[in-house]
């Protein structure tokens, strides 16, 4: 952990909705006019798309397990080294893994390669002169007996729907972004499912903030689901670790987020509408606390 160089790291799995609190950090920033080095987990994996789909057929044949949640597939020994030199000197090394077309096209624009879906850029340095390193992934805050992740991490934030939305959230997003078919999207999500347990739920403990939404319709067979609950079909419960040490103000966030209640002393639950609204009220705070101990 470092004060004059901050680690922010947003965890959550596949479909769990990351974005949006990435979405809530970028306004934070913003508004602040605080310069983010942003660091996409999926750019520590260890193959490209290729690669994956050839070590998964020989993994197939030996019966082993292997995904993206676990440390066969990720490079968490290159992660945690970026978050230390980032904490001791505000540098590192980055790279981009290319989800799309549009993405290759900006990345080849960029620097001058001809790179494809599915492939990393190389690794290149971290902008100079930032004031955070952001990350978000599924990976920000992974302890194995090889690597500890965590103990670098200034801030941890946890995005963690109940299992069932989540698989719905998943099956949505890759059949409507990627095509892929329901059967496909649930050989992965069992696939997946040792690694999930062993390598992504333990960080949830660790993190400082949780955010999980909670659906009020019947989810109850999320492989037959035909829609997404709606936001204001949920509730987003907010569990603070320590709420001393973040200096939570929960009398001002209850007058600040209509309809939100207490549900434990470290605990709220607001209207699921309000979700990205609460997540800049309650972490703008946090994080210029965090700026002002960098001029100290």
């Amino acid at each position: 952990m470092s004060k004059k160089h901050p680690i922010v790291a947003v965890t959550g799995s596949s479909g769990a909705g990351t974005t949006t609190v990435k979405r809530a950090f970028e306004h934070i920033f913003y508004r602040d006019g605080i310069k983010a080095a942003v660091i996409e987990g999926d750019s520590f994996h260890r193959y490209d798309r290729v690669e994956m789909k050839a070590e998964m057929a020989r993994a197939a044949e030996t019966h082993r397990n292997l995904s993206h949640f676990g440390p066969e597939a990720n490079r968490f020994d290159l992660l945690e080294e970026l978050f230390r030199n980032y904490g001791e000197s505000g540098t590192g090394k980055q790279r981009y893994y290319i989800h799309s077309d549009s993405e290759a096209d900006h990345h080849n624009a960029r620097l001058g390669t001809q790179l494809k879906a599915g492939q990393f850029t190389p690794w290149e340095d971290l902008p100079e002169g930032t004031d955070v390193l952001f990350y978000e992934g599924l990976h920000g805050l992974v302890v194995t007996e090889e690597d500890n992740v965590a103990q670098h991490v200034d801030l941890g934030v946890g995005v963690v729907p109940i299992i069932n939305l989540e698989w719905i959230q998943k099956i949505f997003r890759d059949n409507a972004e990627r095509g892929y078919s329901a059967e496909a999207i649930v050989d992965t999500i069992m696939r997946r499912m040792p690694d999930y347990i062993r390598h992504v739920t333990p960080q949830f403990s660790l993190t400082d903030i949780n955010f999980q939404r909670v659906a009020t319709v019947d989810t109850s067979n999320p492989f037959i689901a035909r829609d997404i609950p709606t936001p204001d079909e949920s509730f987003v419960i907010i569990r603070f670790k320590d709420p001393e040490r973040l200096q939570i103000d929960f009398p001002y966030l209850l007058s600040m987020i209509h309809d939100s209640f207490m549900s434990r002393r470290n605990t709220m639950v607001v209207p699921g509408g309000k979700m990205g609204m609460a997540m800049e009220v309650v972490l703008q705070p946090i994080i210029e606390r965090m700026m002002d101990a960098r001029r100290v």
